[in-house]
């Protein structure tokens, strides 16, 4: 199995295991409230809904889809997200989960087709066909995490964290590029547990900036789910200390991420 079809299966169980928590929720749960600033659940879904429409467009037509980003880059950002909530909040739950389901169904159904040699555009940097699709898990997961946390429904975290963490650690550079600041390239290395116990580690030798812990909590700070100081990772070194305050795995503009003291330390396994 090459790493495409690899992360192609996983992120289908991603979709699942979501969508498991989504038929279960109640009409009026699906209007409340997430952790991420004036989003509801629905929102969550809309979003995941729309950025896989995305995809599939970035897969079928690389160079309209680069067009798209260029036209868009001079529009209000705000103006658009409000548009896009206004559609996914005029649905009934019932038609926004059927609208996910179809789009995510259309993207994996295109995702094989890709070269493993691809360059895919996207709202970011460009990505290798496997890091697309990885990016795609990575919100898939982040998302359903917004959902998870205030629903009461559990969705059990999976050694499929490993692809997070891989991406997580790879957009360390990003991470500074979109506040405008130069990228700290001092190493840093990075020692995780995966759920079922197995190790996961980035970066060799015996480095003075290490991050150490579990990948369920080094996952959420690089998707900004949560605050480092509500995780129990170990963050040694000024570098390491640096990137987990503004680690970000997701293309776009810096995100507001979460406050310290939102979640309880240690409160993260869902």
């Amino acid at each position: 199995m090459t790493a495409l079809n690899e992360v192609i299966d996983d992120l289908a169980a991603e979709h699942a295991a979501l969508d498991v928590v989504l038929v279960r929720l109640e009409a009026a749960t699906w209007d409340r409230p997430t952790h991420a600033p004036g989003w509801l659940v629905r929102d969550q879904v809309t979003h995941l809904a729309q950025v896989d429409e995305a995809a599939l467009r970035a897969i079928a037509d690389a160079d309209r889809f680069r067009a798209e980003v260029t036209a868009r880059a001079g529009t209000d950002r705000k103006a658009r997200e409000a548009a896009l909530l206004a559609k996914g909040r005029a649905m009934s739950p019932t038609a926004l989960l059927d609208w996910w389901r179809t789009a995510r169904a259309a993207l994996l159904a295109a995702a094989p087709a890709l070269s493993p040699t691809a360059r895919v555009p996207w709202y970011g940097p460009e990505m290798s066909s496997a890091s697309f699709i990885t990016a795609r898990l990575m919100e898939t997961w982040a998302h359903g995490l917004d959902v998870v946390d205030v629903v009461g429904i559990e969705r059990p975290d999976t050694d499929r964290l490993r692809h997070v963490a891989f991406i997580g650690a790879r957009a360390r550079p990003f991470s500074y590029t979109t506040r405008g600041l130069t990228p700290n390239s001092a190493p840093v290395l990075i020692r995780l547990t995966l759920p079922s116990g197995v190790p996961w580690t980035f970066g060799e030798g015996d480095l003075p900036d290490r991050i150490e812990g579990t990948a369920v909590d080094f996952c959420r700070v690089v998707t900004q789910r949560r605050h480092v100081a509500d995780t129990s990772l170990r963050v040694r070194g000024s570098n390491a200390a640096e990137w987990m305050t503004i680690a970000q795995a997701f293309a776009g503009p810096p995100g507001v991420g979460r406050r310290p003291g939102e979640f309880a330390a240690g409160n993260a396994a869902r």
